[in-house]
């Protein structure tokens, strides 16, 4: 079998599940895998031929894929700015847009001496700013046993110097401090890619994130939306220095909404950046430099009423199509 007749297999056990344009770049990304070449490889031979091991890897390795598990879960791994951080099931798969929320912030604060990365996953936001900023210290938070055990391993691998601790961004969990308790204050920058999908999206959903990746780090009561961006900006108030930034990913849907709670919290400079795709995806704001103004009451602990007009998130990126 020669690569481009693995390609055109496994993208035909993919049409069912994907588009064709998409079925036909996951077809190229596991055949070069498995096959141990590059995408421009594959390219430039598209007849070489494989082995037989490797066309009985790649037809179990169809075989998951069409049942909608994630290409990420598959390989075990998951590239991200420039590295492969180790993912599993558990863990919640690194995605390109996190990418521009961490080039955003190594753009715009060089001098953050001390972050913390809230709701870590596989620790790639944290690892990739400790790799970035060696002289700052990273820190990072997570409640789920599996993301903290994946975090930090992908931390070891890459010798990327961050402190990973349990802590409970809600402060809900009577088995886990909370952030403040967890790391104490005196923090430059927060980030975080929190929860934010509101559960009347779930549906709409492509299967291979709703069914495959871990609800916890996706959804939230439609009640309730913002419940961790509330919680994570009213630590911010107590564990951020005067001038601090907070930057989160958030929900293209209710950015504006964001925007609205953030400033209700006391804080400055709110902006919100679009992603390479032109939609609102990214956020940060700054606690008061007037040390009297972080003393401020938080306002109403009563969740927002879920807005009317939400409309369900759209899938994953596609690449270009080739002939290949």
């Amino acid at each position: 079998m020669t690569l481009r007749e693995a390609i055109d297999r496994t993208a035909a056990r993919l049409t069912p599940l994907y588009d064709p344009r998409e079925a036909r770049n996951l077809a190229r990304r596991i055949v070069a895998e498995y096959a141990a070449v590059s995408l421009s490889e594959l390219f430039a031979d598209p007849v070489r031929e494989i082995t037989p091991e490797t066309a009985r890897r790649l037809e179990a390795a169809a075989q998951r894929l069409a049942a909608g598990e994630p290409l990420q879960y598959i390989l075990g791994a998951a590239d991200f700015y420039g590295r492969r951080f180790a993912v599993r099931e558990g863990v919640l798969i690194p995605r390109p847009e996190t990418e521009e929320l961490v080039d955003w912030i190594l753009r715009e604060e060089p001098q953050a001496g001390r972050m913390l990365d809230i709701g870590t996953g596989s620790g790639c936001i944290a690892a990739s700013l400790a790799l970035a900023r060696p002289g700052a210290e990273v820190l990072a938070a997570d409640l789920s046993s599996a993301a903290l055990a994946v975090a930090a391993a992908n931390c070891r691998s890459l010798g990327a110097r961050v402190t990973i601790r349990r802590a409970d961004a809600l402060g809900a969990a009577s088995d886990a401090p909370g952030l403040e308790e967890a790391f104490g204050q005196g923090f430059d920058l927060f980030v975080s890619n929190p929860p934010y999908v509101p559960e009347s999206d779930r549906a709409a959903m492509h299967p291979n994130v709703r069914d495959h990746e871990p609800a916890e780090a996706l959804f939230v009561p439609d009640d309730d939306r913002f419940r961790f961006y509330r919680a994570i900006a009213r630590a911010g108030r107590r564990m951020l220095r005067p001038g601090g930034a907070l930057y989160f990913e958030i929900y293209e849907h209710a950015a504006g909404e964001l925007a609205r709670l953030l400033a209700d919290e006391g804080y400055e400079e709110i902006e919100l950046r679009e992603d390479l795709f032109g939609r609102p995806r990214m956020a940060r704001c700054r606690k008061s430099a007037r040390p009297e103004d972080s003393a401020r009451p938080a306002q109403s602990e009563h969740p927002e009423r879920p807005a009317q007009s939400e409309r369900p998130a759209h899938p994953a990126r596609e690449e270009k199509s080739s002939s290949l």
